[in-house]
């Protein structure tokens, strides 16, 4: 028995279905399509774990990466992984490192068996590969566990994402290799960059293999947004329809959209919360610089119609205030209404899909967010 189940199908785009399911983890069911917001160092900025739930939130990402170096595996073992640590009680997935590691550039030497790079905390040389970074996945407990991979960057010759094919599918054998927690779920990852031959052959392989999910990885690094699209249509025909495939880094709405229309399943990205940071709001028709100077006597809440805690007692002019005066109140505040408006959006999404009306919410959210209209599909 798989631990993912369509629920319905959907198509709006030639050969590809939009899916409504569910998946089962140790720690409750999450209805997919889903979007993960990103818990780097064991929280989600400004945020405690009682706050996600009232935002609606069933599953977030943890980064093993960065809690490998800080508080790292010793003490993370002591207080009993992850959940036990930041007193979270629903399901976490964890990126591999893989991603972080490729993303300290000089700092890194890849090797058969792993990378050795040094930190950028305090430049000590480490060496993660797939026995190091499942082994601290496992302490973590996360519900899912995401195979070490390479992830290729944009634009890369195509003998570098051959070579990077190569060592991702050798990798992710050994990780299969590895002993997780009862209960742990363990994902392959797709690379090839935008080469379609290539992302087949990795799939190919991972599906050999044999995972309880899939993602696709290696986008969202820079590459265009058309590119993307690409790399998810090479990708999901050779992934088994009983598995759960998890796009890995995105969180454009419109791309979310696109991407489910493709087939996908799960998401992640820092944007609500980087965004927040940085003085700007979500909302049903794009983002508002609420920072701005226009917003200094702005009596209306930061989004009509919002059922966040912010919305309901705040206004712009406050919210905005507090950025400037540099009290952290108003980026939890930004915070909260944007993970709240992600969260209703993917909510929204899944009625959709439930109600057999996808291709109407791709269309509004083309308007809404765009103001166009849904492109035709490239030609394959």
């Amino acid at each position: 028995m798989t631990p993912f189940t369509v629920l319905s199908e959907h198509t709006v785009l030639p050969g590809f279905h939009a899916r409504r399911g569910v998946l089962q983890t140790a720690h409750g069911a999450v209805q997919t399509p889903v979007f993960m917001p990103v818990g780097t160092q064991a929280t989600v900025k400004t945020l405690e774990p009682r706050d996600l739930h009232e935002l609606g939130v069933s599953i977030i990402l943890g980064n093993t990466y960065h809690l490998f170096l800080r508080p790292g595996n010793e003490i993370m073992s002591l207080c009993g992984g992850l959940h036990r640590f930041m007193g979270w009680d629903g399901p976490i997935l964890t990126d591999s490192g893989g991603f972080q590691v490729f993303s300290l550039g000089k700092l890194r030497k890849i090797r058969p068996e792993g990378v050795e790079f040094h930190s950028h905390i305090d430049g000590r040389k480490f060496l993660m590969g797939p026995a190091e970074s499942i082994r601290t996945q496992r302490i973590l407990g996360s519900d899912v566990v995401m195979c070490f991979d390479e992830c290729i960057p944009y634009p890369a010759t195509r003998a570098y994402a051959e070579n990077s094919v190569k060592q991702t599918l050798a990798w992710a054998r050994q990780c299969r290799e590895q002993p997780l927690a009862p209960g742990q779920l363990l994902f392959g990852i797709v690379q090839g960059g935008a080469i379609p031959e290539l992302r087949g052959k990795c799939a190919r392989g991972l599906v050999d293999i044999g995972f309880d999910g899939y993602a696709i990885g290696g986008v969202s690094v820079g590459e265009p947004e058309p590119d993307m699209m690409r790399a998810i249509e090479y990708s999901i025909p050779q992934l088994p329809a009983d598995r759960s495939r998890y796009l890995m880094g995105v969180g454009d709405r419109i791309q979310i959209v696109e991407a489910v229309a493709r087939g996908v399943d799960m998401f992640d990205c820092v944007m609500p919360t980087r965004h927040a940071r940085n003085g700007s709001a979500f909302t049903r028709h794009g983002s508002i610089p609420v920072k701005a100077g226009r917003y200094a006597d702005d009596l209306s809440p930061v989004e009509e119609g919002c059922d966040c805690y912010c919305c309901r007692n705040f206004t712009r002019a406050y919210v905005r205030h507090l950025l400037h005066a540099g009290e952290i109140l108003g980026v939890r505040l930004l915070t909260i209404h944007n993970i709240r408006c992600y969260m209703r959006f993917m909510a929204e999404l899944r009625e959709s899909l439930e109600a057999g009306q996808f291709a109407e919410f791709r269309r509004q959210a083309w308007r809404d967010l765009r103001n166009a209209e849904p492109p035709l599909p490239a030609a394959p």
